[in-house]
């Protein structure tokens, strides 16, 4: 039903849960009530509260009484479908289980796999809870995924309206905490939080700055010897829940470790540090221990704010855990390693051997463009929808601004 577009939820009792930042589900329930469903919603903060404020669930309870509550509603409204974003947080994590229990549809939201100008909704879950297949010849075997399906429209910067839709909600969750402070939040919610943000604009001139001339070396002598490491932001649950990783660090030092043993001496390891994690954490300290402690002088950078697609394109070869910079890197036809579980660790579109492998063997590895053009244009199709939670399409009437599957068909 979820891929079918808005229409299939045409007099359905819809229930939302916790959504983007922002006025999102409040527009999503705009739009499902316009086509006739009804529409339920629990809030479980005062962000939540601030942009819901009317005809919702206040949930006050402990997050350990949360699943039966959460029973009882489906039950007690007689819910057909539940939205959420975000199905590694805390109060979404039961949800999987008790709605394929009761037999109720369930549509995750999430950041698009293709960014920037997509948004991901899928069926039971996303990332490696995601059912898209993984088999090869699925793909291969369907015509119809030949060609540029439709064109996207540009969503364009959406900065500012993060930001704004961030501190309003922080503000909403900090001033209400009194009456939601049983909740507990994936990430902190406090005024301090204001503090990582200053720290960010800082460092971004820093950091500016102190990697003058990195980026030519990058691109000129060191193009097509470098490996690059996009790293993921640091309480990223795709870390901690899809991958045996225990945190970035941990991955950081198996990926150095690895690379001075196994790599040919001519190579250079590249780590690109997340641009939302800039002002939380700051690995040049333990990247350098880990440069003295095996000799990697001149052989390992740690990077910031360089163009990414002009790392992808002169990369000799890139390693995740499980980010969607991979999707990206297939576009570029890198060469990848998902170190982690992916949706898009598919044999034919990345590098299936070890990782000692994958430093002698990358410069080998072709990618089936075939299998890729299809892989993406499934994506496209069936899970992927052309907006953002942050700033509407101008060109859309709903209150989304978002094109929705039954859209791309007209």
């Amino acid at each position: 039903m979820i891929t079918e577009g808005i229409n299939a939820f045409r007099n359905k009792r819809v229930l939302l849960l916790q959504g983007p930042l922002g006025p999102f589900f409040r527009r999503l329930a705009s739009d499902l009530e316009h086509i006739g469903a009804e529409v339920f919603k629990v809030n479980f903060n005062g962000g939540d509260w601030l942009f819901y404020t009317t005809n919702a669930i206040n949930y006050r309870g402990s997050l350990e009484g949360w699943p039966e509550y959460f029973e009882r509603l489906l039950n007690d409204l007689k819910i057909d479908v539940v939205f959420l974003f975000g199905d590694c947080r805390p109060v979404h994590e039961p949800v999987r289980g008790i709605v394929h229990l009761l037999g109720v549809e369930l549509g995750v939201f999430e950041e698009g796999y293709l960014r920037p100008d997509y948004i991901t909704l899928e069926r039971f879950g996303v990332n490696y809870y995601s059912l898209i297949p993984r088999d090869p010849k699925f793909y291969l075997s369907m015509e119809s995924l030949t060609g540029k399906i439709r064109l996207t429209k540009k969503v364009g910067n959406t900065f500012r309206y993060a930001a704004l839709w961030a501190i309003l909600y922080y503000l909403g969750s900090i001033l209400l905490w009194p009456w939601f402070y049983k909740y507990r939040h994936h990430r902190p919610l406090s005024p301090l939080e204001t503090w990582p943000w200053m720290k960010s604009v800082w460092r971004k001139g820093y950091f500016f700055l102190k990697e003058r001339g990195i980026f030519n070396r990058l691109m000129g002598p060191y193009s097509k010897r470098f490996f690059l490491v996009p790293l993921q932001v640091h309480y990223d649950s795709q870390i901690h829940v899809h991958s045996n990783f225990e945190s970035v660090t941990k991955f950081i030092c198996e990926i150095i470790e690895s690379f001075a043993l196994h790599a040919p001496p001519e190579t250079i390891l590249v780590f690109k540090h997340h641009p939302m994690d800039r002002g939380y954490i700051d690995y040049t300290k333990f990247i350098r221990s880990k440069i003295k402690k095996h000799n990697l002088h001149e052989r390992c950078f740690y990077i910031h704010d360089q163009h990414l697609p002009e790392l992808l394109k002169n990369a000799l070869g890139v390693l995740v855990v499980n980010s969607t910079v991979g999707i990206s890197a297939l576009y570029h036809r890198a060469a990848v390693k998902v170190c982690g579980n992916a949706i898009y660790d598919i044999e034919g579109l990345t590098f299936q051997g070890s990782i000692e492998q994958f430093w002698q063997e990358s410069f080998k590895f072709r990618q089936n463009p075939k299998l890729f053009e299809r892989f993406l244009n499934y994506l496209i199709k069936h899970i992927q929808l052309n907006g953002s939670f942050y700033k509407r399409l101008s060109t859309e009437k709903m209150q989304t601004g978002i094109i929705w599957a039954d859209e791309k068909k007209q």
